[in-house]
C-alpha cells in the first residue's frame, strides 16, 4: 500500500492544463487587514454536490499564482473534483506585495515579525468559502511548501476544528507547543539535498529567513504524539522508489495518521514540477510528485 501511494506520484511529466482559471478575491480580516486569495473552482462541479476544499499555502517570498501555476492543483482538482484556493501572504513594499510570507510561530520574515494573524485568516477564508460553495467540512484540507506548510503544521494544532489533515513539502513545525482540539492527518515530504530547509534542522546555505530550523521530522512526531498514535512509528523503503523512505505513525485515534517521507537526493523545489529559480530552491527532483501523493494522501483521511 505504501509503494502504492509514492508509485502513483512519480511522474515527471505535467498533470495537464486546468480547465479555467482561478479568480481573485480579497476579504478584511479581524486585524485590520486587506487580504488576497486565488480561487479555483473546476467548471464542471456540481453545485449541489458537497466536495472537498483544499488552501494550497506558497512558500516564503513565493504568493498565490505563482504556486498555483507551480504546484499543478488546478488539473488534479479537474480530474478529482475539489475546490482549490491559494491565499497570499503579508508582504513588504509600497503596496505589500513583494517577498510575501506566513506567520506559522518561528518563521518568517515581516509576517512572523509583526505577528500577523494568519491563522485567523485562513480560518475566516474558509468560512468564507463555505458560505458560497457547497463544502464537505469533514474534507477541509491544508497544503504547503517551505514557508506555507510551517503555516500548515501551525493550522494542524491550532485550527483542527476547520482543517482535518495536512500535506506539506520541505517544511517543519516551528511551534513550542502543538495541542489539536481534534486529531488531524498529515504528510510531509522531505529531501536529504535540501539546502534551503536542512533535513537536520539548522539554517541551511541557501536559507533567506535567518532561522534555525527545527528538525523537520520531529514536527510530524509531535503531531503524531497529539494525535495519540502508536509510540514506535515503522520505518519502510519504498519499492517503486529506492529514493524514498517512509516513516509511518499508525493506530492513531479517530483513524488519524502521520506519514514522512524522506527523498534521498531531492533538493526544496516542489517535487515533480519545474522551478523557476534552481538557483534559489536547487533542481526539481523529478520521480516523486508532490502533489499527486498529497492530494492522495489527503483524500483519503477525511474526518470520520
Amino acid at each position: 500500500m505504501l509503494a502504492a501511494l509514492v508509485a502513483a506520484g512519480a511522474m515527471t511529466t505535467p498533470a495537464g492544463a486546468a480547465a479555467a482559471g482561478s479568480t481573485e478575491g480579497t476579504l478584511r480580516t479581524s486585524d485590520g487587514r486587506d487580504r488576497t486569495y486565488h480561487l479555483y473552482v473546476p467548471p464542471n462541479l456540481d453545485p449541489g454536490r458537497p466536495v472537498p476544499l483544499l488552501v494550497a499555502l506558497h512558500g516564503g517570498t513565493g504568493w498565490g499564482l505563482q504556486f498555483e501555476q507551480n504546484s499543478g492543483f488546478d488539473a488534479l482538482a479537474d480530474r478529482h473534483g475539489f475546490i482549490v484556493v491559494y491565499p497570499d501572504g503579508v508582504g513588504v513594499g509600497p503596496r505589500g506585495t513583494a517577498l510575501r510570507t506566513w506567520n506559522g510561530g518561528g518563521c518568517c520574515g515581516p509576517a512572523a515579525r509583526q505577528q500577523v494573524d494568519d491563522v485567523g485568516f485562513i480560518r475566516q477564508l474558509i468560512a468564507e468559502i463555505e458560505r458560497t460553495h457547497s463544502i464537505d467540512p469533514h474534507r477541509v484540507f491544508a497544503t504547503g511548501h517551505s514557508n506555507g506548510g510551517i503555516l500548515a503544521y501551525r493550522l494542524a494544532c491550532e485550527a483542527a476544528d476547520v482543517v482535518v489533515a495536512i500535506g506539506v513539502q520541505s517544511s517543519s513545525l516551528e511551534l513550542d507547543r502543538c495541542q489539536p482540539s481534534q486529531p488531524v492527518s498529515a504528510i510531509h515530504i522531505h529531501g536529504t539535498a535540501d539546502q534551503n530547509l536542512p533535513i537536520g534542522g539548522g539554517r541551511g546555505p541557501n536559507g533567506v529567513s535567518g532561522v534555525s530550523f527545527r528538525v523537520p521530522i520531529e514536527g510530524a512526531g509531535a503531531l503524531a504524539t497529539a494525535d495519540g498514535c502508536r509510540r514506535q512509528p515503522s520505518t519502510s523503503r519504498d519499492r517503486a522508489n529506492s529514493d524514498v523512505t517512509i516513516t509511518r505513525w499508525t493506530s492513531c485515534d479517530d483513524g488519524t495518521e502521520v506519514r514522512f517521507l524522506t527523498v534521498a537526493g531531492a533538493s526544496h523545489a516542489w517535487m515533480g514540477h519545474p522551478t523557476a529559480v534552481p538557483r534559489l530552491v536547487g533542481p526539481a527532483y523529478e520521480k516523486l510528485d508532490s502533489t499527486e501523493v498529497i492530494w492522495q494522501f489527503l483524500s483519503t483521511h477525511p474526518r470520520r
